[in-house]
């Protein structure tokens, strides 16, 4: 895992050419209260729309997200959708010159209907695609072509993102890896759910997922025999150089052409949304490839990308610091669910974007206790996640005197963010979180009973926010549990 972590320090920032299907993803969230009187289907109540970057459009937006720059090459309409897009991929730092418009055929566009459960957990409903899926015609494939051709040069590495929507399902795709082999560059293939995978022939590297090699592959994959059996059948189909096959729960296999397979194992994770996984192994590939990383140290860095997407809702792309975080938490080097405040306003923001509220609370939580626990696990229940924000030793010095804080603010913190309820932990400095307030703007704000008044209360109410006292619990403090110890250790025979 270190050699991981030094080899994402020190990436390059990294140019990829994608080619492939892209789209605008639009996502409709609401409420559901009640069945429609006219059938037995649910109503939603919308309260917000939001685009993103969608299809091949992710692999762009992970790239960006990894330091890297991603020149997209595909076709979208001369139509709103179309400028929505290329405005969302500039924004995610990618090039978009080698996009063709073509006023006869549509932007794709996948519209996601989201009900938000108890007002706070994004359950996707209904997806609504709007879409042609004819093979592009010879104006646009040369058009394509030309483009790619004038960058590959520039380029460290060829990503292609198949959706099956028309791009790649013509001539074209075969002169675009031809032109990628000239030029001297891998060429990786996230292949589209289809039996013939003919058109990637000559390609480097393939990433299909499990039933996506067993169809190409003609092989039922039930063991790790049939796996190697199937992964060996895609390679022959492709004329490919290897294969790496994602496997969700237990991780993803390995296998070049002319040589042993190798498992890479995953964590047990909570599956929230397998949407974008395929794009983040792709793109995290890519971007460790293109960096001159090993085919293996790639594929162990896709592995655990494409692992913490699926732990979201919809598709988010991963950073090298998240990923550089995970690492670090599965050899134990730090608690992962540390932030400093600027990372964690963006993480935050994440969050409301699937729809969850985000409850914030505060303390010095020197010396841990019952009441503590009790308090941060109903605080969780309010929301969608826990920002648990601890004060400073030398805060906490300012508040308590001199010789507090028992417990430094290192062990404080490890210590809260391995309780399950807490999401995040965040340290401060000032004597008072109203900073943190004012950045984060939580929709709930909770303190234990034992505070006499809620500092930064009227920060919240003032831009919508509640604000929440939870009882505490009868005789739990930290200075009663000091003055316990102190009294104990008075007493004859007392420590």
């Amino acid at each position: 895992m270190q050699s991981l972590i030094h080899l994402l320090q020190n990436l390059p920032a990294v140019r990829v050419a994608l080619v492939g299907d892209f789209m605008l993803d639009t996502y409709v969230y609401g409420d559901v209260d009640r069945i429609s009187p006219e059938s037995p289907v649910p109503v939603l109540r919308a309260s917000r729309t939001e685009t993103r970057v969608g299809g091949a459009g992710n692999v762009a937006a992970a790239v960006g997200a990894l330091g890297g720059v991603a020149e997209c090459f595909g076709v979208i309409g001369d139509d709103a959708a179309g400028h929505e897009l290329v405005r969302l991929l500039g924004a995610a730092g990618a090039a978009t010159d080698g996009l063709a418009k073509v006023p006869s055929r549509p932007t794709s566009i996948k519209t996601r209907q989201i009900g938000l459960a108890q007002h706070r957990h994004a359950q996707q409903m209904l997806r609504v695609d709007t879409e042609i899926t004819t093979p592009i015609g010879a104006d646009e494939q040369s058009a394509i072509l030309s483009r790619f051709a004038a960058a590959v040069e520039r380029c460290d590495v060829v990503a292609i993102e198949d959706y099956d929507k028309g791009v790649l399902k013509t001539p074209m795709t075969a002169k675009i890896i031809d032109l990628a082999r000239k030029a001297g560059k891998c060429i990786l293939v996230d292949p589209a759910g289809i039996s013939d995978y003919s058109r990637y022939a000559g390609c480097s590297l393939l990433t299909p997922n499990r039933y996506e090699t067993s169809l190409a592959g003609g092989v039922s994959i039930a063991c790790s025999k049939t796996l190697d059996l199937a992964a060996r059948a895609v390679i022959s189909a492709a004329r490919s150089d290897g294969v790496l096959v994602t496997l969700d729960r237990e991780g993803c296999y390995l296998c070049p052409a002319n040589g042993q397979g190798e498992m890479i194992p995953t964590r047990p994770r909570t599956v929230y949304d397998v949407t974008g996984a395929g794009d983040e192994v792709l793109a995290t590939l890519a971007v460790a490839i293109g960096g001159g990383s090993s085919w293996l140290s790639a594929a162990q860095l896709a592995n655990v990308a494409g692992g913490l997407e699926v732990e979201r809702f919809g598709v988010s792309p991963i950073t090298r610091d998240e990923i550089i975080a995970e690492l670090e938490r599965m050899v134990g080097l730090r608690v992962a669910k540390l932030f400093d405040r600027d990372r964690l306003k963006v993480e935050l923001e994440r969050r409301r974007r699937e729809g969850q509220k985000v409850v914030f609370t505060n303390g010095c939580f020197d010396l841990l206790h019952i009441g503590h626990v009790r308090y941060l696990q109903e605080a969780r229940r309010l929301g969608g996640c826990l920002v648990v924000a601890i004060n400073s030793d030398r805060s906490v010095k300012r508040l308590k005197g001199p010789s507090r804080p028992v417990i430094s603010q290192a062990e404080r913190a490890e210590m809260l963010g391995a309780l399950e309820c807490v999401d995040y932990v965040t340290i401060f400095d000032e004597e008072t979180p109203c900073e943190l307030l004012r950045l984060f703007k939580p929709d709930v704000l909770v303190k234990g009973g034992t505070t006499a008044a809620i500092v930064g209360e009227e920060i919240v109410s003032a831009y919508g926010g509640s604000v929440s006292r939870l009882c505490a619990v009868e005789g739990m403090s930290t200075t009663a549990i000091i003055a316990r110890i102190m009294s104990s250790s008075d007493q004859p025979g007392g420590a």
